[in-house]
């Protein structure tokens, strides 16, 4: 049997953390931060069974990419 877990957690530049690298680490995948430049490259961790983007059905499809960071509002 499946057990189900959702862990949401924020993630402040102002407390010297990235969203960017923990985007990258949690699916990893090899992101780059627009705003530092920085490269954050988690692609050699293992044990990674799944990672899924859920977007509502009136988002627009840019948004389904982790690397995609022009949000406008």
């Amino acid at each position: 049997m499946e057990i189900y877990h959702c862990s949401i957690k924020i993630i402040s530049r102002g407390k010297g953390k990235s969203a960017v690298a923990a985007a990258a680490y949690r699916s990893g995948e090899k992101l780059i931060n627009e705003y530092d430049g920085v490269t954050h490259d988690y692609t050699r961790k293992s044990r990674i069974s799944h990672t899924e983007i859920l977007l509502p059905a009136h988002a627009p499809r840019k948004f389904s990419k982790r690397n995609e960071s022009k949000i406008v509002y």
